[in-house]
């Protein structure tokens, strides 16, 4: 008998003054967002919606390579994700995002180097945020080998 998975991820927003929007989400910090300064009227210096969203695919695919590389027993010594949304017209004529790129740099043992290419595009094909998202994420992966152990990242969070 198998057991569905169902979880759920409540977040309230509710809005500030000046157009900032406050974000709240039972037991955790809450969190202030504004329109970004690209658009009219925006607030610099603050997270936007725009900047959660790339943030959340980025964050998203860090888990999961590291619970993946977790599972198949693979050290890594170092893993950097830049992530950019790209935001303009669209074939629709709306606005909106066309693509959010990753661009990830991951360090792993001289005899990994191939186990950490297929960890990382595993991740890439199993990130549930990037799966939620109706605009493509592509990965653009560079893999290191490195002779000599350094210190690795944490494999599970809190580690």
């Amino acid at each position: 008998m198998s057991t569905l998975k169902d979880f759920r991820f409540q977040v309230d927003a509710a809005p500030l003054p000046w157009r900032r929007v406050r974000l709240t989400s039972p037991g955790k910090s809450p969190l202030e967002t504004a329109t970004p300064t690209e658009f009219r009227d925006g607030i610099p210096g603050m997270w936007t919606p725009e900047d959660l969203l790339v943030a959340a695919v980025a964050s998203c695919y860090v888990h999961t390579l590291r619970a993946i590389a977790a599972r198949r027993e693979l050290l890594m010594y170092q893993v950097e994700v830049e992530g950019v949304g790209h935001v303009t017209r669209r074939a629709d004529g709306r606005l909106g995002f066309v693509v959010i790129e990753l661009r990830v740099d991951l360090t792993v043992d001289e005899d990994d180097e191939h186990e950490g290419e297929k960890a990382a595009h595993d991740a890439h094909r199993a990130c549930l945020v990037a799966h939620a998202l109706e605009v493509p994420v592509e990965l653009e992966l560079d893999v290191r080998a490195v002779a000599e152990p350094r210190p690795r990242v944490a494999a599970q969070a809190g580690v």
